[in-house]
């Protein structure tokens, strides 16, 4: 097993001469315990009939232009299980749960005492010491998975100081930017004043530091800026850097989530939002997604960045190709500030448009990366929505990827991304852990409990947000 994510991680590789030339309305969280709200005597939100597109509209063909096609050509992350692809996966693959009790501060008076925090990180070779003392943990991860990306993809120094860096773009996002930046900066004004404020706390608190500070260490110069759609983050920057790509404002873009709120301002507020699981007994059981007894999410963290980049410009420098995306789509619900719309539109809608901008009919899918967070009503609103677009899913495997590391929020899509691109890569799917009493009416195979080896033909990876926010992404095998 140890070696098995190794073995079959490489994709492509060509070379240059192939070329040629806060209210009660927030206890609905996106579909949690949306009963108790209503023995609480709040109706639930009704939705407003919304006239949409018939999903059978014919699928386009595939994107055949070099400059248009987008391809993975590296992948860097921060996860609760470490900063190495193939360790991240095969961990993912054994089905190892990587939640455990908080012990980053105290917990023990909290109703939920236990998140994916992440242990023995490291940015070693990464970030200056000093520059690593002053650091938000937010962009400690973004810096190290941004960078880890850049080498998978031969884009070491050596190599960009020979490139056109105004055409390599970063557009990492955080949901909750430096949230410890902004805790510490607030309790120095509230406790000694704001003299004590360091000027640092604006800077390292705002969410588009991630990209800035990853440009200046590397000198990338193409587009740059972040986008926070809660946990739909990543697959927003994913869809818009693709799309930088596609109409030639960039060759290479870094793009992905990365999030640190595993503090106690962070868990304290979704506590407040009744959005976590209260399984302190057994936290590595308390992510169960589509499983009867699920009670919430589970906080995680880390980072999930990939090198996106045209097909001509990796042709040109000789890049090992991963795999490629196809296309991908951003939708949102009109509906309600945290409860998902029942008739499930919103995310359907989303999916079907992503397959039409990745040229692919929905025959062609057989794999789905689920959002999957373990919420009441979350979960099955996400499969209902799959089930509307998918009509047969005899050949159909969908998991959970936040069984195991729990939800990264504004990186949650990035780390997804990665484990899709591994079970492209591989022939692997992880399993969905706790899969002890699975609701009655998911008639898709989400891989219970034990990997499960298929070969991905189409793959789609999907996260929602606070706000509505729907997004999906398409990868599949790169084949030229």
């Amino acid at each position: 097993m140890a070696g098995m994510a190794a073995a079959c991680s490489s994709g492509v590789m060509f070379r240059a001469r192939e070329l040629g030339s806060n209210g009660a309305s927030l206890f609905q969280y996106r579909g949690l315990r949306t009963g108790e709200n209503r023995k609480r005597g709040n109706p639930a939100p009704k939705c407003r009939k919304i006239k949409a597109m018939a999903s059978t509209v014919s699928a386009p063909k595939r994107e055949t232009d070099p400059k248009k096609r987008v391809v993975i050509t590296g992948m860097g992350l921060v996860s609760v299980f470490g900063s190495d692809i193939d360790a991240f996966y095969n961990k993912l693959l054994e089905g190892e749960s990587g939640i455990s009790l908080i012990d980053r501060f105290d917990a023990s008076k909290f109703p939920v005492q236990f998140a994916g925090q992440i242990r023995n990180f490291s940015s070693e070779g990464y970030i200056d010491g000093k520059n690593d003392r002053r650091l938000d943990d937010t962009w400690r991860y973004c810096l190290v998975g941004g960078k880890r990306a850049l080498e998978d993809a031969n884009l070491g120094t050596e190599v960009l100081e020979k490139m056109d860096k105004t055409k390599i773009g970063v557009l990492v996002g955080s949901g909750m930017g430096g949230i410890s930046a902004f805790s510490a900066g607030v309790e120095a004004l509230v406790q000694k004043g704001y003299k004590k404020i360091t000027p640092f706390f604006i800077p390292y608190s705002i969410t588009n530091m991630g990209s800035a500070l990853l440009a200046i260490d590397t000198g990338l110069m193409g587009p740059n800026f972040s986008i926070s759609t809660a946990c739909a983050t990543a697959n927003y920057c994913f869809f818009s850097a693709a799309n930088l790509i596609r109409i030639g404002e960039a060759d290479i873009m870094v793009a992905g989530g990365t999030e640190a709120a595993i503090t106690a301002t962070g868990v304290s507020g979704f506590i407040a939002c009744r959005a976590l699981s209260q399984r302190n007994d057994e936290p590595h059981k308390a992510s169960r997604p589509w499983d009867k007894n699920r009670d919430g999410f589970v906080m995680g963290e880390g980072s999930g960045v990939l090198i996106m980049e045209s097909l001509e410009s990796a042709m040109r420098r000789g890049a090992n190709i991963i795999a490629e995306y196809l296309g991908g789509a951003i939708t949102c619900d009109a509906h309600h500030m945290t409860d998902p719309r029942s008739d499930g539109l919103g995310v359907s809608s989303c999916i079907t448009k992503s397959l039409q901008d990745a040229g692919v009919s929905p025959e062609e899918v057989n794999y789905v990366n689920a959002h999957a967070t373990s919420t009441l009503a979350g979960d099955m609103a996400e499969f209902n929505a799959i089930k509307k677009v998918f009509k047969d899913t005899s050949e159909l495997k969908m998991n959970g990827t936040k069984s195991m590391i729990g939800h990264g929020l504004g990186a949650a899509g990035g780390l997804e991304a990665i484990a899709t691109i591994k079970a492209i890569t591989t022939g692997w799917l992880h399993p969905t852990i706790n899969q002890d009493n699975l609701e009655s009416a998911v008639s898709i195979d989400t891989v219970p409990n034990v990997m499960k080896k298929h070969e991905v033909n189409v793959a789609i990876s999907n996260s929602f947000g606070f706000g509505g926010h729907n997004s999906v992404v398409v990868f599949a095998p790169f084949t030229p």
